[in-house]
C-alpha cells in the first residue's frame, strides 16, 4: 500500500487482475467511498405496467440523441437517456464496496487481456438484436470506431493520445468477437473502466445502408444529431437495441419514453412508460411533486426539515451521492481575465476565500461536503487551501496589489518576485465575471458568498446566471482568437456536481492538455505526466499522486460538491438503484400494490 494525503492508498494493483472478472475498486486512496443505495420498503405485491414520473435537474433540458458527443451537450443527462435506447459494451455498476464493469446490462462479456497487456480481446453476448430484428454483431461496433477515428476532432471524447489514437488495429475475427491491437501496454483496470466504457454498437445497416464513407456518414448523423425537434419522430433514432424506445422528445425536454418489444437482454422492462420532465427550477419541481406530479422527484435542500410530510403523503427520501468533484472553471485563454488566472499566487488567494465548510453546512444544509481536489473526497485528506482570507489577502498584498475605492488594482506589474504576474498590467483591477447556472436557490447562494467574500478582499465578482445548456454551451475549451472565448471568464455549472468521474477517477478528460472536458484550457506538463502514469501503471500511488499534485496546483477554484439530488420516491415503487455514476435502469422499477392496480403520476 501507498500513502496519499496522509491516509493508506487501496490496492489498486489488485484490480488489474479483478478487472478480467468485471470488478473495479471504487476507491484508490483512503477509506470510505460514495455509495449506491438500494432504495424501498418491502412488501406489497408486484405488478406489470404502469407509468412512472421522474423529474429532471433544475433548468436541465435533455437536447442530445446521438451516442456520439459533441461539444456542449455532455449533459450526464443526455448521456444516461442514450444508455437506454444504446447500449455500451460496458457500464459501471454497484457490487459491494465495489463499481462492477461486467453489468448484465452491458453489450459484452468481460474482456480478455493479452500480449503483456497491448491486445484486448472482446466477445459480444449472445442473443441482442435490434428493434428491426437484425442481430448486433462486431459490424456494428467497428461502424462506431470508423465513425470517431475519422472524425474525432468533433467528437466531444476525443484526447490527444486516447481513443481512438490508442487502437492501432481493430480486428473483427467473428460475429460476436473483436480484437483491438493497441500501441503500448495499459493499464487494464484502466482501461477497461475509462477507455472500453465509451465504446458502444451502433446501427451500421440502418444509419449507412449506402455504404458511405465515414466521414461524409458522420456529417449526415450530426445533422440528424441538431435537429432537436425531430428526435421522436426521425427514423433514424428508431433502431435501437436497448430497453426503450423514444416516444415523445419534446423540445421543452420532456422525454417520454416506452418499452422496446424486440429487447431480449436480462432486464425487460415491468413498466409501460417512463417520463422524464423537466422544471425550470427546483421550487417548480417541488411544487409538482408536492401536489403528487411526480413519482420521483427531489426536494431543495432547504426544505430536508420538512421531510416528514412527504413521508406522511407515501414517499421515501434519500439523497443520490455522486461520483464527482464540483467547481468553478477557470478560462486561461481569456484575453483579458487569462493573465491574471495564470498566476498560481491568485488562484491560491482566491480559493482561501471560499469558506466550503460553511456553505456545505448553511446553503445546502449538510447535503454537499467540500471538495478537496481532481478526485471524489474520499481519496483525500484535508484541503490543501482552506478558508483563511487573512492568508489571501497577505498573498495578494505580497505580489503588489493596493486596494483603491474598494477594488485591488496592480500596483507593482512584472513577472519577478513580489509582482502581479506575466501579462498583468499597471493599474488592472481584480475583477471577474462568473457565469453560472439557474434553477437552484442553493447554486444562487453560494455564489452570493463567494462574490461577498472576493468583496471583502478588494475583488469585484459579477455574476450571470443562464440555463444549463446555455452555460455548458458556452464554457467549453477554446482558443485565445476565438470570439467564443472572450464571452466567459469563470463557469459553473455544478448544482448536481461539476464532473462525474468513470469509473476509474482519473483525470485525463477533464484536467490533461487539450482534454475534450478541460473546459478553462489549463495545460501542465507535471499534470499530463501524473495522468499518463495513472493510464499505463497500476501502482497504487499513481492516482494518489495525481491527487494530491494537481489538488495543489488548482486548475480550477473548488466548490462544495452537493448531492446530485435529495431524492424523494413513492413507496409502491421499487427496484430503483441510486448510481453514483447516473445511469439510470428504469427498466428494474416496478410497482407494488395490495390489490392489483397499476400506478404512477402518469398514469
Amino acid at each position: 500500500m501507498g500513502v496519499c494525503g496522509g491516509r493508506l492508498c487501496a490496492p489498486l494493483g489488485r484490480t488489474v487482475a479483478a478487472v478480467l472478472f468485471g470488478f473495479l475498486a471504487l476507491v484508490g486512496c483512503g477509506p470510505g467511498g460514495n455509495v449506491v443505495t438500494r432504495l424501498g420498503p418491502t412488501g406489497g405485491t408486484p405488478v406489470e405496467g404502469g407509468t412512472v414520473t421522474m423529474a429532471l435537474p433544475p433548468a436541465a433540458t435533455p437536447n442530445w440523441i446521438f451516442p456520439i458527443g459533441a461539444p456542449g451537450y455532455l449533459a450526464g443527462y443526455n448521456s444516461a437517456i442514450q444508455n437506454l435506447l444504446f447500449l455500451p459494451l460496458y457500464l459501471p455498476e454497484k457490487k459491494g464496496d465495489a463499481l462492477t464493469m461486467d453489468s448484465p446490462r452491458g453489450l459484452a462479456e468481460p474482456p480478455r487481456y493479452s500480449d503483456g497487456n497491448k491486445t484486448v480481446t472482446i466477445t459480444l453476448k449472445k442473443g441482442y438484436r435490434w428493434s428491426d430484428g437484425k442481430p448486433v454483431t462486431t459490424r456494428d461496433v467497428k461502424f462506431w470506431f470508423d465513425l470517431i477515428q475519422h472524425n474525432k476532432q468533433e467528437w466531444a471524447g476525443y484526447s490527444p493520445g486516447l481513443m481512438p489514437d490508442d487502437v492501432k488495429k481493430f480486428e473483427i475475427t467473428g460475429d460476436r468477437t473483436f480484437r483491438l491491437r493497441l500501441d503500448r501496454a495499459y493499464n487494464p483496470a484502466w482501461f477497461t473502466a475509462n477507455e472500453l466504457q465509451d465504446v458502444v454498437a451502433l446501427p451500421v445497416h440502418a444509419w449507412n445502408p449506402g455504404h458511405e464513407g465515414p466521414k461524409k456518414t458522420f456529417a449526415r448523423l450530426m445533422r440528424h444529431a441538431r435537429r432537436f425537434s425531430r428526435f421522436a419522430t426521425d427514423p433514424l433514432w428508431k433502431t435501437v437495441n436497448g430497453p426503450w424506445t423514444v416516444e415523445k422528445w419534446t423540445t421543452s425536454g420532456q422525454v417520454s419514453l416506452t418499452p422496446n418489444k424486440k429487447y431480449r437482454g436480462p432486464d425487460t422492462p415491468h413498466l409501460d412508460r417512463v417520463i422524464l420532465k423537466p422544471f425550470t427550477t427546483a421550487d417548480s419541481e417541488f411544487n409538482v411533486l408536492r401536489a403528487g406530479g411526480v413519482d420521483y422527484g427531489y426536494i431543495p435542500p432547504s426544505v430536508m426539515a420538512r421531510s416528514a410530510a412527504f413521508k406522511q403523503l407515501g414517499y421515501r427520501i434519500d439523497p443520490w451521492e455522486g461520483w464527482a468533484v464540483t467547481y468553478i472553471v477557470l478560462n486561461y485563454h481569456h484575453p483579458a481575465a487569462g493573465p491574471l488566472l495564470r498566476q498560481s499566487y491568485l488562484r491560491q488567494a482566491l480559493q482561501h476565500l471560499i469558506d466550503q465548510k460553511a456553505i456545505s453546512r448553511v446553503i445546502w444544509h449538510g447535503s454537499a461536503a467540500p471538495t478537496l481536489g481532481p478526485v471524489p473526497a474520499s481519496l483525500l485528506h484535508g484541503e490543501p487551501y482552506p478558508y483563511d482570507p487573512e492568508r489571501a489577502r497577505t498573498l495578494l498584498a505580497a505580489h503588489g496589489w493596493s486596494e483603491r475605492d474598494g477594488v485591488l488594482r496592480c500596483v507593482r506589474p512584472g513577472g519577478g518576485a513580489g509582482e502581479c504576474g506575466t501579462g498583468v498590467r499597471r493599474g488592472r483591477e481584480l475583477r471577474f465575471s462568473l457565469l453560472s447556472q439557474s434553477g437552484s436557490t442553493e447554486t444562487a447562494n453560494t455564489m452570493q458568498a463567494i462574490k461577498s467574500e472576493f468583496g471583502k478582499a478588494g475583488i469585484a465578482l459579477d455574476i450571470r446566471q443562464q440555463p444549463l445548456n446555455t452555460v455548458l454551451g458556452t464554457t467549453v475549451p477554446c482558443k485565445r482568437t476565438e470570439p467564443l472565448c472572450a464571452q466567459w471568464q469563470l463557469g459553473f455549472f455544478g448544482t448536481q456536481g461539476s464532473w462525474y468521474f468513470p469509473p476509474d477517477p482519473s483525470g485525463e478528460k477533464i484536467f490533461a492538455t487539450n482534454a475534450p472536458s478541460n473546459m478553462g484550457s489549463w495545460s501542465d506538463r507535471h499534470t499530463d505526466r501524473l495522468i499518463r502514469a495513472t493510464e499505463y501503471s497500476d501502482d497504487p500511488t499513481a492516482l494518489c499522486d495525481y491527487g494530491r499534485e494537481v489538488a495543489r496546483r488548482l486548475p480550477v477554484l473548488w466548490t462544495p460538491n452537493p448531492a446530485y439530488q435529495v431524492s424523494v420516491i413513492r413507496n409502491d415503487l421499487r427496484g430503483v438503484d441510486q448510481n453514483p455514476t447516473l445511469t439510470l435502469a428504469p427498466q428494474d422499477w416496478y410497482f407494488v400494490t395490495a390489490d392489483g392496480r397499476k400506478g404512477g403520476a402518469g398514469a
